[in-house]
């Protein structure tokens, strides 16, 4: 975990920069969506109260105890799992940024994830999810590959960002794929760009539909994005390899400052929160 974290967290500083002029946010309006009803796994956050840990384990600290402070991207948060910063309350997870000074850190917040509780290979991932804004503020709903018991490491694993999201940028998320040869500022990404309305203002649905040689990306049922094979293939001139073929656990986080996405600025308000009134799994 630690060399996993350490390299894909550092590496991902650099996603944006590189791909930001390059994606676009039109739809493929050939696709469609496919309705998976086979429900397999969800949490719908619905007793109040202390997060369920049969489902989630938390990541506490700076990142210093894993040896990655900062997590590898020069990040402010200090992960806790404190109800001030993870809650649930009125049918969602409440994952909340505070500034404050603790254990070291300007701010806290909260990162969980479902490694050694629930992993699951192909399927439609998906959730419901109302998005804080401000700069500095980079909220995630992402999934990992096994390790195989700390046999391979990041991009090897593979990396599916569900969604990524700047909080300076409230009308645009991204959906990345990351594995041996399209990694970090060569990963393949794509922008979506709500329209007419902002992420903070309500709950989107944001998800994937993975089979053995497609990831699908939507927004709202809206597909975006389309993964192959031959898209790997086709991006990385042949040297990419197409590592999602593995069961991947679910992350879920919001983090504050760093390489990317900039500290706050004196336009960022506190606490900004991240809504999750659903996570939802499929085959």
């Amino acid at each position: 975990m630690k060399n996993i974290f350490n390299y894909k967290i550092y590496i991902k500083t650099f996603i944006f920069a590189s791909v930001l002029i390059l994606v676009s946010c039109e739809t493929d309006t050939t696709q469609t969506v496919t309705t998976l009803n086979n429900l397999i796994w969800q949490d719908e956050f619905d007793v109040n109260g202390a997060v369920d840990t049969t489902k989630w384990a938390f990541d506490i600290g700076d990142g210093s105890e894993q040896g990655i402070p900062g997590w590898g991207n020069n990040e402010l948060q200090y992960y806790t799992n404190r109800p001030e910063n993870i809650i649930v309350e009125d049918g969602a997870l409440v994952i909340t940024a505070n500034q404050e000074a603790f254990m070291g850190s300007s701010y806290t917040s909260a990162r969980i994830n479902t490694r050694g509780l629930f992993e699951q290979q192909h399927g439609r991932f998906e959730a419901r999810i109302q998005l804080p804004t401000g700069k500095g503020i980079w909220p995630a709903f992402w999934l990992l590959g096994d390790d195989e018991g700390g046999m391979l490491q990041w991009p090897q694993i593979g990396e599916i960002d569900i969604m990524e999201y700047l909080g300076n940028q409230p009308t645009i998320v991204f959906g990345t794929v990351h594995g041996p040869g399209y990694s970090g500022g060569e990963s393949i990404s794509k922008e979506y760009q709500l329209q007419n309305d902002r992420f903070d203002n309500g709950f989107h649905v944001f998800g994937i539909e993975w089979s053995p040689n497609r990831i699908n990306y939507y927004v709202d049922g809206d597909l975006y994005q389309s993964i192959t094979p031959e898209t790997v293939e086709d991006e990385t001139n042949g040297q990419g390899e197409w590592v999602f073929n593995r069961p991947f656990y679910i992350i879920l986080n919001v983090a504050v400052g760093g390489n990317l996405p900039g500290s706050p600025n004196d336009e960022t308000l506190f606490p900004q929160k991240m809504l999750v009134d659903y996570v939802r799994v499929y085959q």
